[in-house]
C-alpha cells in the first residue's frame, strides 16, 4: 500500500514538473517572437539608414543579430518562468 502512495506522489510531482516546463516553453516562445520582430525592425532600419551598417553588414550578419536576440529572449524568459512556477508550487505544497 505504501508503494502506491509513493507512486501517486511521484506521478503528481512529474505532472507538476511537466506543467512548469510547458508554461516556460510557451512564455519563452512568445518572448522570442516579440524579440525577433523588434530586432528585425531595428536591424533593417539601421541597415537602411547607417552607411557603416550598409557597407559592413551582409544579410547573414543581419540574420545572426535577429536570431541571437530571439534565442536569448527565449532562454531567459523560459528559465525565469519555470523558476517562478516551481517556486509558487513549492510554497503551495510546503
Amino acid at each position: 500500500m505504501a508503494k502506491n502512495v509513493s507512486l501517486d506522489s511521484v506521478d503528481q510531482k512529474l505532472a507538476l514538473a511537466k506543467r512548469c516546463s510547458h508554461e516556460g516553453v510557451v512564455a519563452g516562445a512568445k518572448a522570442a517572437v516579440v524579440a525577433s520582430v523588434a530586432a528585425a525592425i531595428t536591424t533593417y532600419a539601421c541597415g537602411k539608414m547607417s552607411p557603416w551598417a550598409r557597407a559592413n553588414l551582409n544579410p547573414t550578419a543581419k540574420a545572426l543579430i535577429v536570431s541571437t536576440a530571439a534565442g536569448m529572449a527565449y532562454f531567459i524568459v523560459a528559465d525565469k518562468t519555470i523558476l517562478a512556477t516551481a517556486r509558487q508550487n513549492s510554497f503551495k505544497q510546503g
